[in-house]
């Protein structure tokens, strides 16, 4: 069954392509296409199209349809093009000629794209519910580990004394200006595209303010061409936000890659959470965070793709939107798991202590030696050469004493402040 079906068959290679995967991915969908379908059933009825008995007949069709969706009972046959498609015929099948009304008004580009929005602002909610339990783990952690040191690098190379409540509180307040980009884009997706049909409306009363209270969108996208042309511009602004936080979490993964290693030491898991090698009996890998790290890369790209599968559209629809659909979808589907797995995999990270004394961490005070000399009256310019001239020399002994208060350094980490910034 096709929504467009007219009476003829298409070729079967045709409808392979242009299917593709489709029935698929639709079930990420399919119960926000019922909840979409269900206002726009109570639209219809309050317009006179549907009378109040056949909008009961309709909401106990899609409430069936709705229940087997939750049990995961739903299948989208073979026979069927995508998951609007099989609900129009179950409804028709249990109903009848009412089950044949339910398009009315609209047509699958805005069904779908309601579908989509109603996806996307759904799931950008369980991000953030799910960033922020990463961010008080991570607050957590901070606390838990405040007073133990951790050398800092630049360019990879030893550079001044850090700590592993500065680490983890650092990931944390990144995290916040991604959900600040995240609810940004939330912002975007919460317009209602619903009755804006093939993208130039229709003919037929429809009352769009009213789907728009029923699907608790907090406002319409009132042009119909600019619902239209909102397909891909709404992927587009997705992408880059997801991008964003990868990259936070991506690095994150990598820092802890890195730490892992023997030649760093800093940090270990339990054995069960780590990965052995076929040939190397010793081997315990972060394969975990190193997922978590190409996964993240991976997404990341994802906005690219977005962009030029869209870039020189003209307005209006076209099939070249079907291809945002898969990716998009299983872009944020990913992303939850990450979240997740990254905040269970991290609360059992073991950190140990470090000896500072070791020589290769010689250098790590320099800056706070010059920074006494200077308290003691010596200009900043002289300081800095005279502790460089005892590095040069090899007569160089640190000071490791010396404390850092200012908001935001390792002395001083205001967890409770950046708690508090969190959206």
């Amino acid at each position: 069954m096709k929504l467009w079906d007219k009476g003829y068959s298409i070729d079967k290679k045709i409808e392979q392509f242009t299917v593709g995967n489709d029935r698929e991915i639709d079930l990420h969908i399919a119960a926000y296409d019922v909840q979409a379908s269900l206002a726009h059933a109570i639209m219809l009825e309050s317009i006179g199209i549907l009378t109040s008995k056949e909008l009961t007949q309709l909401k106990v069709g899609l409430n069936a349809i709705s229940a087997s969706i939750d049990s995961e009972d739903f299948v989208i046959e073979n026979t069927f093009e995508d998951v609007h498609s099989k609900i129009e015929f179950e409804l028709i099948k249990s109903l009848g000629e009412v089950g044949k009304k339910i398009h009315t008004a609209r047509s699958r580009n805005d069904q779908v794209l309601v579908a989509l929005q109603l996806y996307y602002k759904d799931n950008l909610k369980q991000i953030n519910d799910k960033i922020k339990t990463f961010f008080e783990t991570l607050l957590s952690l901070a606390e838990t580990h405040k007073d133990q040191l951790l050398p800092g690098y630049t360019h990879l190379q030893v550079a001044m004394p850090s700590s592993f409540g500065l680490w983890f509180s650092a990931y944390a307040e990144l995290l916040i200006d991604d959900v600040y980009v995240l609810n940004a884009v939330s912002k975007i997706v919460d317009q209602n595209p619903l009755g804006s049909a093939a993208g130039y409306g229709s003919s037929f009363p429809i009352d769009r303010a009213l789907t728009t209270k029923e699907l608790n969108f907090s406002t319409l996208k009132y042009n119909v061409v600019a619902a239209q042309l909102s397909r891909g511009k709404s992927e587009r602004t997705i992408a880059s936000a997801l991008g964003g936080l990868c990259n936070t979490m991506a690095r994150f993964a990598m820092d802890i890659c890195l730490y892992m290693s023997q030649n760093f030491g800093f940090i270990s898991f339990p054995d069960e959470l780590t990965t052995g090698s076929s040939i190397m009996p010793h081997k315990k890998n972060p394969d975990v965070f190193e997922l978590i790290r190409g996964k993240c890369n991976k997404i990341q790209a994802l906005h690219t793709e977005m962009l030029l599968v869209t870039n020189n559209l003209p307005s209006g629809y076209h099939r070249d939107f079907q291809l945002l659909k898969e990716n998009m979808i299983n872009a944020l589907e990913d992303v939850k798991d990450i979240l997740d797995i990254f905040n269970y995999a991290i609360q059992q990270i073991i950190v140990k202590d470090i000896d500072l004394n070791d020589e290769k961490y010689k250098y790590l005070f320099t800056v706070d030696s010059i920074n006494n000399l200077v308290v003691d009256g010596m200009s900043f310019r002289e300081a800095y050469k005279e502790i460089g001239s005892q590095v040069q020399n090899n007569t160089y002994e640190p000071d490791l004493g010396k404390p850092h208060t200012h908001l935001g350094s390792i002395g001083n980490l205001c967890l409770d402040e950046i708690k508090a910034k969190f959206p």
